[in-house]
Parts: C-alpha cells; sequence; structure tokens
C-alpha cells in the first residue's frame, strides 16, 4: 500500500519580510525542487538538476538559497498563509535511478587542464557552504534531516547522504566513494562523515578501496540505517517518522549530541577541501583520461544507451 501523502510546494520567506527563494514562486527554474507536508512537519528538498544529476554550480546554488532561508526562519516554513515548524528534513532526487553523481567531473577537468586553482577552491567552499548546514542542522536542534536514496549516490552523492542523521536507501541503488580510481579522493565532506560513523582507520579504508556498495552491505558497515525494496524507500522514509515521531525529542538530541562527542568544524572541512584542491591539481593525463571515460560511461546511461553498464558498475569498472 502507498503509505505516501500529497504535498505541497510551500513558501519560505524570512519571517517578517517578502518571499526571496528561488524557484519557490518565482519565475526562474530551479534546480531544486521543495515541497512541504504539513501533517508530519516534512520538508522534501528533492534534486532536480538539468543535465548530468551532478553538483553543478547551478545545482549548488539552488540548494543553497533554500537552506540559507530554511536556517535564517530557524527551521519554519511559511505555509498556506500559516507558520510551521519543520520536523524533518528529507533530502531525495526527481532522477529515476540516481540520487547524485557527485562532483561536476566535466567541470573539474576544464579547470584542471587551465590550472584554475582559485575555481577549484571556489567550488569546493560551495559544497561545503552546502554540506555544512546539514550537519548543523541547519541552526535547528530540533531538525531530523534524512537522506533517501533511490539510485546512485557516488562521491558528493555518498557524502551528501552521510551528511544526514538518517539514510533510507533502497535494495538496488549504488553507494560509494569512486574517486580513487582517478587517482584523487572525496574533499568535501566524507572523510569526516565516516570517520564520525565507522572510524579513522575503516573510513580510509573504505575511501581507499573505491568499491561500490549495495544498500545491504552498507547497513551491516552501519553506514545505512533503513534498507527498502525497489520504488518504496519514500513510503519506508514515512514508516521511519511514524515510527519514531514519539521519540523524535529524546531522539533529536541524541542526533544533536553527534555535534559535541565527534564535531565537524567548518575550518576542518575547509582544510580537507584544499588538500582536495591540491590533490586535483597533481593529476596527470593518464588520470584526467580516467575521469574523462567516468564521463562518457555517465552520459551514454543517462543517454538510455542499453549496452552501457549501471552507473556504479561504470565507476567500480
Amino acid at each position: 500500500m502507498d503509505m505516501s501523502l500529497p504535498r505541497e510546494l510551500y513558501a519560505l520567506p524570512q519571517i517578517g519580510s517578502k518571499p526571496s527563494i528561488s524557484g519557490l514562486g518565482d519565475a526562474r527554474p530551479t534546480q531544486f525542487e521543495v515541497e512541504f507536508d504539513r501533517e508530519y512537519g516534512v520538508i522534501w528538498g528533492m534534486f532536480n538538476p538539468r543535465g548530468t544529476p551532478c553538483f553543478s554550480l547551478g545545482l549548488l546554488n539552488d540548494i543553497r538559497a533554500h537552506d540559507e532561508q530554511l536556517e535564517l526562519n530557524q527551521g519554519r516554513v511559511l505555509f498556506e498563509g500559516e507558520v510551521h515548524e519543520a520536523k524533518y528534513y528529507v533530502a531525495g532526487s526527481k532522477v529515476n535511478g540516481v540520487f547524485n553523481l557527485g562532483g561536476d567531473l566535466g567541470l573539474f577537468m576544464l579547470l584542471i587542464n587551465a590550472r584554475d586553482r582559485d575555481a577549484l577552491s571556489a567550488y569546493a567552499r560551495r559544497c561545503i557552504d552546502c554540506i555544512y548546514p546539514r550537519i548543523r542542522h541547519y541552526r535547528c536542534p530540533t531538525l531530523t534531516t534524512i537522506s533517501l536514496v533511490q539510485g546512485d549516490a557516488l562521491g558528493g552523492g555518498f557524502e551528501t547522504a552521510l551528511s544526514s542523521d538518517v539514510i533510507v536507501a533502497e535494495e538496488s541503488a549504488n553507494l560509494g566513494l569512486p574517486e580513487i580510481l582517478f587517482n584523487l579522493f572525496p574533499g568535501m565532506g566524507a572523510v569526516s562523515l565516516l570517520t564520525r560513523r565507522i572510524g579513522l582507520r575503516a573510513a580510509e579504508e573504505f575511501i581507499l578501496s573505491g568499491r561500490i556498495h549495495k544498500a545491504k552491505d552498507l547497513a551491516e558497515m552501519g553506514l545505512v540505517d533503513v534498507v527498502a525494496p525497489d520504488g518504496m524507500g519514500e513510503c519506508a522514509t514515512y514508516e521511519w517518522i511514524r515510527k519514531n515521531d514519539r521519540r523524535r525529542n529524546g531522539m533529536q538530541a541524541v542526533f544533536q549530541s553527534r555535534n559535541y562527542v565527534h564535531p565537524i568544524t567548518r575550518e576542518e572541512l575547509d582544510q580537507i577541501a584544499e588538500a582536495w584542491v591540491d590533490a586535483a591539481l597533481r593529476l596527470d593525463e593518464k588520470d584526467l583520461r580516467m575521469m574523462k571515460r567516468l564521463v562518457g560511461a555517465q552520459q551514454r546511461r543517462l543517454a538510455g544507451d542499453p549496452s552501457a553498464a549501471a552507473l556504479g558498475e561504470a565507476q567500480a569498472a
């Protein structure tokens, strides 16, 4: 039975000001679509990128525009003329079979070839601008964050999933950090977030393996909280919310405590991102050819080429 609920678009102005969120009533199209479920207090933030479903600058800017207003409002939303408290914020995707493929590899190749360190650093900082507020619950200690992974979550896509309190993943989803395949590493949160969950040594081994995993395998490692049958991820998310809503106050206090027991600071993330920039600028022609190969595999798969490997398989090849 479909347990999902109809959701409506909501406006999110700063309280006491005019609406300023792009894509929520604006004429400008957005790559990040947001809905609000008033009954359960759930914000649904869905990636809907144009072109390759990766973290382009356009998508990153749309995410940040929304989330900045959420922070300013301290987790409150204006919906149908009334202010409501958001209890949950679910990150998901409208792209069939893909949560997010991570960094914009095409842009990376262009900037690396141009030796444009400033632009690479600016991109990395924009990624941190988006992921760090989620780690900190958008300055709202009563907001629970959930990642709903329906399809491939690779590189920065997996980093984003890890930044949530809870990860719900469908059985066929491919999750992992394949950057080592082109002699790089995931530099926008993976080291810190994996270390928080499984320890530094295991985090390093996970990153250096470059392996792509299924949701069930990651659940056994403690990296995925709920494994859902394919097509039932949204239902499983609502079921998790229903099951845990009565203890939400205590549970959210536990999640918030992670920031005290294993703090992740903006300074730490920025320093690792700069290490990523340094490493990116050291890549040679062989590394860039591998990166180009992965971009081609992604594009063929997304174009519906039946001979192309699944995205996760292509990344692991």
